[in-house]
């Protein structure tokens, strides 16, 4: 309907507390239409019988970046069931807007080339990341140049032409966190990106410490059942403009019926991260006292991510469980077991990977909704017998997550 075609974000949104927001966000004018579920644009092309209007509109995404008034003119440049899964994101985040992509990755490249465009092909960026982000910085694949640090030499390692510092708090896999603040401080006029994807808006809202970017996977949390890949930023509108160019012209476009899905699965999202924590902290504090395991990472922050490092052979433990799914990937309603050295990191240089933290014992594990007994139960066959004959107190307890990639204490 034409009412639909022209949907727009509210311009002033009322303040309302986080659960609402994702039960409402992107969905504040479905009664108006006489609708509940909010529907799906399909449709590839919009008919228009008015050309000389079409170009105008045309020439002034081109020149601003900005959503065109009025009904879509072709589903690349912009897609109503699309721009309400932006609005509710950005709501939930704090942020102006936000752009959806076909998958995180292109998100993240299409922050990098709308940075490159502008002559700023340096980036600073955090061990560790995503390995595939990683590999996306270091291998120059878009003509950026990367300087690895800790969060401590940001400042040293800025130059005239950074135009991005990125970190990954909690970090994939080690669940490492820094101090946002602090690093955005450091970053001065530079803009921080933060791959908020582990902790969700649920847990930290990065803008509220500084950041000026935030990233999500949102194939993990955001979906939250396994069926759907995108990636969103998180931005102000000045910022969303440029990336709203880049994704046209690269076509890294999120279909319309994901964006359905993505809209679906923020409105349970503070509920299922909630609960999904609730059972990893409890996993975190039982794999501590557990005399299989060498050591627990659980970030402080919370969240329904735990990595462990085993004594004995983590394949076997993969090999072994039988309710907990061993694949990639996370943030379903199913709880996930995978091996970083392996698969998620392996990309990543051997070297690299080790100084970041990621071991070739370690373990991720996302935790799902299931009951916390039948988790436990089936890890506990999986760890098998593999017990160390002494075992370090100080090794009792989940470590928490150490700045800049550290883990340990």
């Amino acid at each position: 309907m034409d009412t639909e075609a022209s949907f727009a974000p509210s311009p002033t949104p009322p303040l309302r507390a986080q659960a609402t927001e994702a039960v409402h966000a992107g969905r504040d004018d479905l009664a108006a239409l006489g609708l509940h579920a909010p529907p799906i644009d399909l449709s590839t092309t919009y008919p228009s019988h008015d050309s000389r209007g079409e170009a105008e509109r045309i020439d002034a995404f081109a020149a601003t970046g900005a959503r065109p008034d009025g009904p879509p003119v072709y589903s690349r440049l912009d897609n109503p069931t699309n721009a309400r899964f932006e609005t509710a994101l950005a709501r939930l985040e704090g942020t102006e807007s936000a752009v959806a992509f076909a998958s995180g990755m292109a998100a993240l490249t299409a922050v990098l080339l709308a940075r490159a465009a502008e002559g700023l092909r340096h980036v600073v960026a955090v061990r560790p990341l995503y390995g595939c982000s990683d590999h996306l910085l270091g291998a120059g694949l878009l003509g950026t140049e990367v300087t690895w640090t800790d969060p401590a030499g940001i400042t040293d390692a800025l130059r005239p032409d950074t135009g991005l510092v990125i970190v990954e708090t909690p970090a994939n896999p080690t669940l490492a966190e820094v101090d946002i603040r602090a690093v955005a401080h450091s970053c001065g006029s530079v803009p921080l990106l933060v791959d908020n994807t582990f902790a969700t808006p649920v847990l930290q809202r990065p803008v509220e410490h500084g950041a000026r970017i935030v990233l999500h996977s949102a194939t993990k949390y955001l979906g939250g059942h396994g069926d759907v890949m995108g990636g969103v930023v998180a931005c102000d509108e000045e910022f969303a403009a440029r990336l709203r160019q880049v994704r046209f012209a690269t076509g890294g476009v999120l279909h319309p019926m994901a964006g359905y899905l993505l809209l679906r699965g923020l409105s349970t999202l503070p509920v299922r991260v909630r609960a999904a924590s609730a059972s990893a902290a409890e996993l975190a504090r039982r794999l501590s006292a557990d005399p299989r395991v060498a050591r627990v990472h659980y970030p402080e922050i919370g969240g329904a991510m735990v990595s462990f490092e085993v004594y004995g052979d983590p394949h076997r433990v993969t090999a072994a469980v039988r309710l907990v799914t061993p694949a990639v990937s996370l943030g379903s309603v199913d709880t996930l077991i995978q091996h970083p050295a392996s698969i998620s990191h392996r990309i990543v240089d051997e070297s690299d990977r080790h100084a970041a933290g990621v071991g070739d014992r370690l373990l991720r594990l996302s935790v799902g909704l299931e009951d916390v007994e039948d988790l436990w139960s089936d890890l506990c066959q999986a760890l098998g017998g593999e017990v160390p004959p002494t075992r370090r107190s100080e090794d009792a307890a989940p470590v928490p997550a150490g700045a800049g990639g550290a883990t340990g204490r």
